[in-house]
């Protein structure tokens, strides 16, 4: 696969509920994506030296990270009444994949949400995102 644009790696929140319509986070600078597979060790006696894991079992999650200037946007802001709230609400995390991309949509639960700030420095906010449910891969 050629490098991709960092740019073209998109956090978008659902703009109101069961809308199917989706605004990027504006004012994101940095996002990232994390799938996470928990493994069930069924290493025991007969086995061999080695670890023994059962393979398919265990729990996937995604998590993402988003972080950039703040604007006042009201992407932002649902992102903080998320945070606030303990809300689950519907995002799309779209990665490039050479000319096509793939999406992972579906609902994330804000485990932390922070704004910071310099005398000299604009207002910025960082918030991690966790799966709260199916995703949807496209």
């Amino acid at each position: 696969m050629a490098a991709q644009k960092g740019l073209d790696l998109q956090l978008a929140v659902e703009d109101t509920p069961a809308s199917g319509t989706y605004t990027i986070i504006a004012g994101a600078t940095t996002n990232n994506l994390s799938i996470n597979n928990e493994t069930v060790d069924v290493t025991n006696k007969s086995s061999s030296r080695f670890r023994q894991l059962l393979e398919g079992a265990g729990v996937t999650s995604i998590s993402t990270n988003v972080s950039g200037v703040y604007t006042a946007a009201a992407t932002e802001e649902q992102l903080r009444v998320a945070a606030q709230t303990n809300a689950s609400l519907n995002y799309e995390i779209t990665i490039p994949d050479g000319g096509s991309n793939k999406t992972y949509t579906g609902a994330f639960q804000i485990s932390s949400y922070e704004n910071a700030g310099e005398y000299n420095g604009a207002v910025s906010f960082t918030a991690t995102l966790e799966s709260a449910g199916d995703i949807t891969i496209t």
